[in-house]
């Protein structure tokens, strides 16, 4: 791999997106929960859940800086098969996040230019393309319109808390949960869109064999995102609350979204600003995974337990293009169909993956105390464990209160773990005795 040097400025950017991408999303968090619990949780939700995940990433990341990231790190901690189980769930919540980016681009086209449905995914289908060919250019040109993309979202964001500050009115936290709802209900409702919107900080790590000096600039990139990332949720949906209100009507799905909210404060020019934002939000984020997802792919195949074809690096830019067509490949296809059942074991997956990663931070800390960590969280494995408990809990119980379809479904999508693991391993396996070193 062909390694790029990129300022911590543009570090905090890529992991901006990867994690954020701007606040869309939020208004159901609201208008299923109530005001005052998502405001809470967007405050509390960073200390017990991206806290100790960025903390970890951060630790392994500086430790361990391999591309994979993820995947190394629990092979190295836990053995081969489970860090097979943690990079192939991940590798297929990829497939269906991105995918779903796209998608909903194509969906504000086809509503905003009323367009045949085969023609807005032959769109979706050439930005897939677009995306992909700049992924293959490598970090560099990541950065740059990443740098670019963050602009565009931010902005109308910027002027719509002014806007909201200025149009103050009410209490904006009022009701604190959802009339006629448990306060139990509401907060399950609000915590797995909340989780949602603050994974995502293991990301940056899989791209660290290809960054120069990622044990420096990438651990204190995450520390320097955490709190802006939780500045660009919470402020913005406090001015919108204060100044618009009507939080029972948040919704992304016909009811009031951050578009409404601007053109509400703001007229006409906001409110296409914002659209243009919440475009450009999915096209950053899809970016950013199809960059992320392609790399453990690479990792594992180099390690025997994929196809040998998927290390395949691009002669010039020094990047994984196999694996990176692969993915768009597999996107181009996904992005023609509904995705309620597939989010439902992407959710799913995902909480299963962190919960991984968690458990090898501390193994790693019992197993390889003497291991370099110039990054390194404060005290010993215990006190490790105890930062990690409430995010380890929290994902857990995740699993169990989205109703029997979620978890039904979802536990499918892990049982295709170990078959894969079991198709793959000798399929894969080196055809001579001799062990065949990473290109």
């Amino acid at each position: 791999m062909r390694r790029v040097r990129l300022r911590l400025a543009t570090v905090v950017v890529i992991i901006f997106v990867f994690v954020s991408s701007g606040a869309f999303g939020l208004e159901d968090m609201v208008g299923w929960s109530g005001p005052g619990i998502a405001l809470l949780l967007l405050l509390v939700l960073p200390i017990v859940w991206a806290l100790p995940m960025g903390l970890v990433c951060a630790e392994l990341g500086s430790a361990i800086p391999e591309e994979g990231g993820y995947y190394v790190w629990v092979k190295r901690a836990l053995g081969e098969y489970w860090g097979f189980q943690c990079g192939w769930w991940s590798w297929l919540t990829t497939f269906v996040d991105s995918a779903l980016y796209i998608a909903l681009v194509t969906d504000y086209l086809q509503s905003w230019l009323d367009l045949d449905p085969t023609v807005a995914w032959l769109m979706g289908v050439a930005v897939i393309a677009v995306l992909a060919y700049l992924n293959i250019r490598g970090l560099n040109v990541i950065a740059i319109s990443s740098i670019v993309m963050v602009v565009i979202i931010l902005t109308p964001f910027v002027v719509l808390t002014i806007l909201g500050f200025a149009n103050w009115h009410g209490v904006p936290w009022q009701p604190f949960a959802y009339p006629g709802q448990s306060v139990l209900t509401s907060i399950g409702y609000a915590l797995a869109v909340g989780m949602w919107m603050y994974s995502g900080y293991d990301s940056m790590s899989v791209l660290a064999g290809e960054v120069e000096e990622p044990r420096r600039v990438i651990p204190r990139g995450l520390m320097i995102a955490m709190p802006l990332i939780v500045i660009s949720y919470f402020v913005p949906t406090l001015a919108a609350l204060g100044g618009v209100g009507r939080w029972d009507e948040w919704t992304t799905e016909g009811g009031i979204s951050f578009v409404e909210i601007a053109e509400q404060l703001g007229g006409t020019a906001l409110g296409v600003a914002m659209l243009v934002a919440a475009v450009v939000s999915n096209l950053a984020l899809y970016q950013e995974y199809l960059a992320q997802g392609s790399r453990p792919a690479y990792a594992m195949a180099a390690d025997h337990l994929l196809p040998r074809v998927l290390t395949r690096t691009h002669h010039k830019y020094g990047t994984p293009w196999v694996s990176i067509v692969v993915l768009a490949v597999i996107n181009a296809g996904l992005v023609r169909y509904g995705f309620e059942t597939l989010i439902v074991i992407d959710v799913f997956l995902m909480m299963f993956y962190y919960i991984l990663i968690f458990i090898a931070a501390v193994v790693l800390r019992v197993r390889e105390p003497g291991m370099e960590r110039p990054f390194k969280v404060w005290g010993g494995a215990a006190v490790l464990t105890v930062i990690v408990a409430p995010a380890v809990a929290i994902a857990i119980i995740a699993l169990f209160t989205n109703g029997m379809d979620w978890l039904v479904g979802g536990l499918a999508g892990v049982l295709t773990g170990p078959i894969a693991y079991l198709v793959f391993k000798p399929l894969c396996r080196p055809k001579t005795s001799s062990v065949a070193r990473r290109p």
